[in-house]
């Protein structure tokens, strides 16, 4: 409905004109931006008009939209403007007549810094032009909590117009055949659609070089609640002006360079934590900000909120092409790690401001060259890491990088203080264990010669290349930009969540921040409501769309079942790409369920889609084969979240988890629970395949254990035996010790006889997500002896034996993981709770 406030004398007609005059308090210009906030008057009036002049432009009307009401105050923000002087008229509006306005004063609006790959060739990621105003013909959507699920657009090449909701109207620019530039504007806290894609905003243009596509946010309290934005065969993508806090999608990020991107520019957004995961290392969520396989990429003046895993750049996509990448002016407040992590990319690292950082700074593997310079580190735990060698194992031989190669880091001009541990190369005293080469000059070029430990990779100079931006930049020094990132970093004004870290605490602290948890968690806007926007209600179609659509198998192995569940309005369900390639569908009218089995002997798609009076709803899966004959499988034993339940590993004798917690790292995760290793404590376990065992133990433990009756000497708690044989092993006390965490690596892809028939056991849950219980399905004999539900901690909250069936009523929501114990082993599944 419209919001609209009317007295007496205004429906009489009877007005002080005078009285309809606002009281302008503030105004002020930001970057490519400007703001005026009043007071309503004290005759109530429909509605207001706000003006802006300057740079050649003579009282142009904004849109309606950017006029927010607070309560107490109203605000406008004024969008696309070049940099310059601007002086904003406001206009009290009654019955359709514009009554009194006032003017205010100049302000002064700056330009976005567009330094970085993103604007590399000339293009101009987003909607919006190098000198900041919309590209022609730009269609703005202006979205907010209140019409988040109706707002519509036509749009060419869509599978059906309008397409309603944005998620449908980002689908319709999937095929790349509107090239219109799109901005979507959002205004307040927005929580999760109808409609998302396993949780998130998927951005799409089929790699269209003349399409643009903006998501932003509107002033400074403009908030992605619960959901994040994937990025994927997308080019010319811009993300700005947004906070993202408890995302629960499954991709797990806040933002997601997922696959096939280029020109991506995501900058000045607020990014805390997410909603926390199922692994030890994921209670702050997953990555805030992570990209793989996209190029030409700049991620600039965003502020990360204490996450644990801040950026993950690259996987192993070696042959990427344009693998590069910038950071700079981002503002790492007290994250832990991943400032970034890189794998293979060239990237440039500079001006950004490292604020208290637990585990480390920048971390570069497999044969990465970064150019880190002018950066401010301030306790960062170690500023920069090479991937086994230097501090990277000086006090712990096993690494942070999982075993991978090491890259090569250019350091020039950073400010260091407060760190563990700096080693840089000297020709001399260090030419081995060394973090970085710190270069005597800007464009000194570095010799072959010095090559990472493990891989021998060496730098490719593209710091020197004249074809690139970075040869002839003029950047800041570091205290200046420290400066600079504190006031313009995030969203505007510094976004509306103010918070202090007490550095004291939370510099070596990698914990989480309760009381910034809970400020997220209870947090409100105070957004009464946007002018212009009605309330329209929404299509009463379900759709359930289970979190397994999207999956990987190995060759001639069967997909799990996907379970798609229609309702309300909805008559039916229908999908286009099936059956096809050995995977087929069944549907069940009566449970308004479609099924999805089968083996598939190639890359698969489908969508499926709503039928019926209402609004359809859609949705999209892939199946996709990981013919990678070269990666090792792994077999993993986690006692902080899984106790001593497994389905490989063995527990017998006396087996026992300490009572008192303790603390240990490895491979980026953390440990707090342990099994106590006594002298009858046997850990069994069966292999086909030679392989390579690793156990984590205390910190300080330099004792023995035992492999088969052999004695193994641990290092700094790391145990790590290589060529253990084929056959049953039987790991045995040596000497008193706490057991964290097992893994068997073997040399190639080797699922065992058990894990198969679990795996093909066609085990599922039914539905997913729950609102208030859910059936454990089975299609072989294969009795259910117990069910126990876990939350993202490992502690129990549900635990039923010999039945099929789990209430769960009065659990709040999120994401639980469920154990089933059958005849044939352990299965773990995740589920998300409504």
């Amino acid at each position: 409905m419209k919001k609209i406030l009317l007295n007496a004398f205004g429906v009489l007609g009877i007005i002080n004109l005078s009285a309809q005059k606002v009281n302008v308090t503030e105004s002020a210009g930001w970057l490519e931006s400007a703001y005026v906030k009043w007071n309503p008057p004290s005759e109530t009036v429909d509605s207001y008009n706000v003006y802006y002049s300057g740079n050649g432009i003579t009282n142009k009307k904004i849109d309606t939209q950017l006029i927010r009401n607070y309560g107490s105050f109203f605000r406008a923000d004024i969008l696309g403007l070049t940099s310059g002087e601007y002086s904003f008229k406001v206009v009290s509006v009654v019955n359709g007549v514009e009554k009194e306005n006032v003017v205010t004063s100049n302000v002064t609006v700056l330009p976005y810094d567009r330094n970085g790959f993103a604007h590399s060739n000339n293009r101009a990621p987003g909607a919006y032009n190098f000198d900041g105003t919309l590209k022609n013909d730009a269609v703005v959507l202006y979205v907010s909590e209140d019409n988040k699920n109706s707002i519509s657009l036509n749009v060419t090449g869509a599978n059906s117009n309008p397409c309603i909701g944005l998620q449908n109207i980002l689908d319709g620019f999937k095929k790349g055949k509107d090239t219109r530039p799109l901005v979507v504007r959002l205004l307040g806290n927005v929580t999760d659609f109808s409609y998302m894609l396993n949780g998130d905003i998927v951005i799409e243009n089929n790699n269209n070089s003349g399409s643009y596509i903006t998501v932003e946010g509107v002033g400074i309290d403009a908030v992605a609640n619960g959901w994040g934005v994937r990025i994927k065969n997308a080019s010319n993508v811009e993300i700005r002006n947004l906070g993202f806090m408890l995302t629960d999608a499954a991709e797990g990020d806040n933002i997601s360079l997922q696959q096939s991107n280029d020109y991506i520019w995501v900058h000045n957004n607020d990014l805390f934590y997410g909603f926390p995961g199922k692994d030890a290392d994921q209670e702050k969520g997953d990555g805030a900000l992570d990209a793989k396989k996209s190029g030409y990429i700049t991620f600039s003046y965003n502020h990360f909120w204490d996450n644990g895993k801040s950026s993950l750049l690259g996987l192993s996509e070696a042959n990427t092409v344009n693998a590069y990448a910038t950071y700079h002016h981002n503002w790492f407040d007290h994250s832990d790690s991943r400032h970034p992590r890189v794998r293979t990319y060239t990237t440039h690292i500079y001006n950004n401001y490292y604020d208290g950082n637990s585990k480390y700074g920048i971390g570069t593997t497999m044969g990465a060259s970064i150019f880190a310079e002018s950066n401010y580190f301030r306790n960062s735990k170690y500023p920069m890491l090479i991937s086994k060698q230097g501090s990277d194992i000086a006090s712990n031989s096993t690494g942070t990088f999982s075993n991978e190669d090491g890259g090569i880091i250019k350091a020039f001009n950073n400010y260091i203080e407060g760190a563990n541990s700096f080693l840089p190369y000297d020709a001399s005293s260090n030419p081995i264990q060394f973090d970085a080469y710190v270069s005597k000059t800007r464009d000194e070029v570095l010799s072959s010669s010095i090559k990472a430990l493990k891989g021998a990779s060496v730098y490719n100079n593209f710091d020197t290349n004249s074809s690139f931006y970075v040869k002839n930049l003029i950047v800041d020094e570091p205290s200046i930009a420290k400066d600079k990132i504190m006031k313009y970093a995030g969203r505007v004004q510094g976004g509306d969540i103010k918070f202090t870290f007490d550095n004291s605490v939370d510099d070596k602290s990698y914990a989480v921040n309760q009381a910034l948890m809970s400020l997220l968690k209870n947090y409100k806007s105070s957004l009464v409501y946007v002018q212009g926007i009605d309330y329209t209600p929404v299509s009463t179609h379900t759709l359930s769309i289970p979190t397994n659509n999207d999956q990987t198998v190995k060759p001639n192995t069967a997909i799990e079942p996907m379970n798609f569940v229609w309702g309300g309005t909805a008559s039916d369900l229908e999908i286009v790409g099936l059956p096809a390639n050995g995977i087929d569908f069944t549907k069940d009218i009566s449970t308004k369920t479609l099924s999805i089995f089968g083996t598939p002997t190639s890359d698969t798609s489908f969508t499926v889609k709503t039928i019926g009076t209402g609004t359809p709803i859609s949705a999209t899966g892939t199946i996709t084969i990981d013919t990678d004959e070269t990666s090792a499988s792994v077999e993993t034993h986690n006692f902080t979240i899984n106790g001593l339940s497994s389905k490989f590993y063995t527990f017998s004798g006396t087996a026992n988890i300490n009572s008192t917690d303790g603390t240990a790292t490895y491979d980026e995760l953390t440990f707090t629970k342990r099994l106590k290793i006594e002298s009858a404590t046997v850990i069994s376990y069966t292999t086909k395949k030679k392989s390579t065992l690793t156990l984590v133990f205390d910190p300080s433990f330099n004792g023995k254990i035992k492999l088969n009756g052999v004695n193994y000497v641990a290092k700094d708690g790391i145990v790590i035996i290589n060529d253990v044989p084929i056959g049953e092993n039987k790991i045995t006390k040596g000497d008193t010790a706490n057991l964290y965490y097992i893994k068997t690596e073997f040399e190639k892809e080797n699922l065992m006889t058990s894990e198969v028939s679990i795996t093909n056991s066609n085990i599922s849950i039914y539905p997913n997500p729950v609102q208030d219980k859910f059936e454990v399905r089975t299609n072989l004999n294969n009795k259910i002896n117990k069910v126990t539900v876990l939350n993202t901690l490992g502690q129990i909250v549900k635990q039923v034996n010999n039945q099929s069936t789990i209430g769960m009523k009065g659990l709040k929501s999120g994401i639980y993981i469920v154990q089933i114990e059958t005849d044939n082993g352990i299965e773990t599944k995740k589920i998300i709770k409504k």
